[in-house]
């Protein structure tokens, strides 16, 4: 317990974020070309989610599958992502009000 406690302070609350909402455009390599996503959001999550929908739109391309649009559901959250000739157009949108604590 004391290795938890050393991390918490007793006055200080936890930071929370709210979920991330908008979307981005994506060229082929991952690097964002326009984005309605706020600032906030860290570009490091972005280029995260950049990477993972263009290995499953390469992959499907490689394996002869026609795919165009992918849809990932977590339960307060949706990651909608459609092809655009080797890049990608992403949308976030949480499916509630709630936050998210800030890593």
């Amino acid at each position: 317990m004391g290795f938890v406690t050393k991390y918490i302070r007793k006055n200080e609350k936890p930071k929370l974020n709210r979920l991330p909402s908008g979307s981005f455009t994506i060229d082929g390599e991952g690097k964002i070309i326009s984005s309605t996503v706020a600032q906030s959001v860290s570009p490091t999550v972005l280029k995260e989610i950049s990477q993972h929908i263009l290995a499953v739109f390469k992959g499907a391309h490689a394996a002869k599958v026609q795919f165009s649009e992918l849809v990932v559901n977590y339960e307060a959250f949706k990651i909608t992502a459609r092809e655009l000739r080797g890049g990608a157009m992403i949308f976030l949108s949480p499916k509630t009000t709630q936050t998210m604590p800030q890593l």
